[in-house]
């Protein structure tokens, strides 16, 4: 595959690094390169930082984080958020880095990156923490949704809008975030809001089952979507089917899908890097990939004796940051501890420059 970026559209962002990841891993090196004077742009395929953690785990208890007896996924994402607010980091949330190449005729090695949205992006080096891949909602098996989504089919990050106002919603899905969207869709004043899931039960906490049940404007409905009708761009009805009945047409105008995430590899596995499996390889004393000015920090990092933890994660990012500064900075970087460093505690904003 070819993976030269186009460049036709001209930067929109101006860092050094880019980080590909917004999980513990991305936002800790974004900290180490912060210290060492190097400014990050994060991009994730989620809307927002923190990673599979606060995707999938955001409330429930870690043990193994050093200092902290116990926080949940959500807290320690705040908790490295708060870490890097002195550092101007950069944003490119809800986008995914689908190409790179070599800068050619530079004075300074690095690279020309492509987003998907078709940006092009000049760094000196590029670090993947994207943990297990990029999530990606997952969707309903029904052919007939496919026309519709982005349209009257969404997803629960951008369906929970004003114009839900009058129409007819149905929630697919069986979990904590499915019962929120629903509750969130009739308070923003929908015509009428069915949750949907294939099973009776609810795999949801017991507070969250119980602002459900005190909803009673929010209709369960138990089933699977095998057809839907629409006209042009527009739901008109979904066909709901129930093992051992007969299958009943539902009117719905809007289709929120809550099904959870599905992490994927998408064009990292095209990039030509190194794999061991569905990892990338990596030296374990820089962290460096197989593609020069490129590097691997985290679970998508493979090197003998690996350990996927994310005390492990903190410290590769140290690593792969100071082999990034040291390659941008041209020579060996001073080793400074932030307890004495005068430089160090201007940067992270403790003390004047």
């Amino acid at each position: 595959m070819n993976t030269t970026p186009q460049s036709h559209a001209a930067p929109a962002y101006s860092a050094d690094v880019m980080v590909v990841g917004a999980g513990p891993a991305g936002l800790f090196t974004v900290f180490e390169l912060g210290l060492l004077g190097l400014s990050a742009v994060v991009v994730d395929a989620l809307p927002k930082p923190g990673g599979q953690l606060a995707a999938l785990y955001p409330d429930k208890p870690i043990y193994d984080v050093p200092a902290l007896r116990q926080c949940t996924g959500h807290e320690l994402v705040q908790r490295l958020l708060d870490q890097i607010q002195p550092f101007a980091t950069q944003w490119a949330l809800g986008q995914a880095v689908t190409a790179f190449a070599p800068l050619e005729g530079e004075s300074t090695p690095g690279l020309q990156v492509q987003l998907g949205n078709a940006l092009t992006h000049r760094v000196k080096a590029l670090v993947i923490a994207a943990g297990v891949g990029a999530f990606a909602h997952r969707q309903l098996e029904c052919p007939d949704l496919a026309p519709l989504r982005g349209l009257s089919v969404l997803t629960a990050d951008a369906g929970l809008t004003p114009a839900l106002e009058g129409r007819r919603v149905v929630v697919a899905g069986g979990d904590e975030v499915a019962i929120d969207t629903a509750l969130a869709a009739q308070a923003l004043g929908a015509a009428s809001v069915h949750l949907l899931h294939r099973r009776e039960a609810l795999d949801a906490t017991d507070d969250a089952l119980g602002r459900l049940a005190a909803t009673p404007s929010v209709v369960r409905l138990i089933g699977q979507i095998t057809q839907a009708q629409r006209q042009g761009d527009a739901l008109k009805g979904l066909c709901i089917s129930r093992a051992g009945q007969a299958d009943v047409w539902h009117q719905a105008d809007v289709l929120i899908e809550c099904l959870g995430l599905l992490p994927q590899l998408g064009p990292l596995a095209e990039w030509g890097l190194a794999m061991h499996k569905k990892q990338i390889r990596v030296s374990p004393e820089h962290m460096a990939t197989s593609v020069a000015n490129v590097y691997a920090v985290g679970d998508m990092a493979h090197y003998p004796g690996k350990r996927k933890l994310i005390v492990s994660a903190f410290h590769e990012a140290t690593l792969a940051a100071y082999a990034v500064a040291e390659r941008v900075l041209g020579g060996a970087v001073p080793f400074e501890y932030t307890t004495a460093s005068a430089r160090l505690q201007a940067r992270l904003g403790v003390v004047k420059a």
